[in-house]
C-alpha cells in the first residue's frame, strides 16, 4: 500500500519543513507503506521548494493560482492507494496521520474529513474566522444535509479510487470552495462511507493569507449556487 501526501504551497517557507517533519515516517516504514510526499505550488518567492525538496519532497508548480487549483493539478498525479491532505503551515496535525490511516482501514472508511473545532488551540483561529466557518458549516448542513460540524478543514483522508464515484475534480471550483465542495460531493454519494472524525488545529507558522470576508463571501455564495446547479452526468 502506498500513501500520498498533497500540500497546496505559497510562499510557506516558516511552515513547510515543520509540517514535513511531524510525519511519522517511521510508523509507516514499521507498517510496510509505501509513501511519497507531493507540493503544488503556487509560484513562491521564498524557500518553499528548495525547503520542500531538501525534505524529500517532490514539486510540482503550477501557475494558476488557486486553492482548488492546486489539488486539481496535483491530485491526478499522485501514485499512492490513499490520499491525505492539508496546509504546509503547520496547522494541521501531520504527526497524527498514520492514525487516521489506520482508522480509515479498519472502520472500511473511503472518506475522512477533520473537525478542527474539536481542539482549537490558542491563538489558532481568530473570532471572525470562527463566525465565518460556522456560517459556512451550518448554511452547508441546510442545504446538502451532510451533517458536518467544519466545512472549511483542509485535511482529508481518502481512498483514490472513490475518485471515480465523484464529479470528475477538473468541473470543481479553482479556490477555496473546493474544500467544502468535495465534502459535499463524498457525503452525499451513497456509495461514499464518508465519516467526519475530531482533530485539532494549531497555531500557524508563517502570515496568514486567508482573506475571511472575501473568501467566507465566495464559499457562501458557492454553496447556494451548487445547490441550484445539476450535477455533472458522464456521457
Amino acid at each position: 500500500m502506498k500513501v500520498s501526501i498533497i500540500l497546496p504551497t505559497l510562499n510557506e517557507e516558516e511552515g513547510i519543513g515543520k509540517t514535513i517533519d511531524s510525519i511519522n515516517l517511521e510508523y509507516f516504514k514499521k507498517k510496510g507503506w509505501d509513501y511519497e510526499i507531493v507540493i503544488v505550488d503556487g509560484g513562491s518567492k521564498d524557500k518553499t521548494r528548495e525547503i520542500a525538496e531538501s525534505k524529500g519532497a517532490k514539486v510540482i508548480i503550477e501557475p494558476r493560482r488557486g486553492y482548488g487549483r492546486a489539488y486539481k493539478t496535483g491530485i491526478p498525479k499522485l501514485t499512492g492507494d490513499i490520499i491525505v491532505t492539508g496546509d504546509a503551515d503547520a496547522t494541521y496535525p501531520f504527526d497524527k496521520i498514520h492514525e487516521y490511516v489506520e482508522l480509515l482501514l479498519r472502520e472500511n472508511l473511503d472518506f475522512i474529513t477533520t473537525n478542527r473545532f474539536a481542539n482549537l488551540k490558542h491563538g489558532s483561529m481568530s473570532i471572525k474566522h470562527r463566525f465565518g466557518n460556522l456560517v459556512l458549516s451550518i448554511t452547508l448542513r441546510l442545504l446538502f444535509l451532510v451533517n458536518i460540524k467544519d466545512s472549511q478543514s483542509g485535511m482529508w483522508i481518502f481512498r483514490r479510487e472513490v475518485l471515480d464515484k465523484i464529479t470528475p475534480l477538473e468541473y470543481f471550483n479553482d479556490g477555496m470552495p473546493f474544500s467544502e465542495e468535495i465534502k459535499i460531493e463524498m457525503f452525499t454519494n451513497k456509495e461514499i462511507k464518508a465519516r467526519e472524525i475530531p482533530s485539532e488545529l494549531r497555531v500557524r507558522e508563517g502570515k496568514v493569507k486567508l482573506q475571511s470576508f472575501r473568501d467566507g463571501w465566495r464559499n457562501l455564495k458557492f454553496l447556494f449556487k451548487k445547490r441550484v446547479t445539476p450535477q455533472w452526468i458522464s456521457p
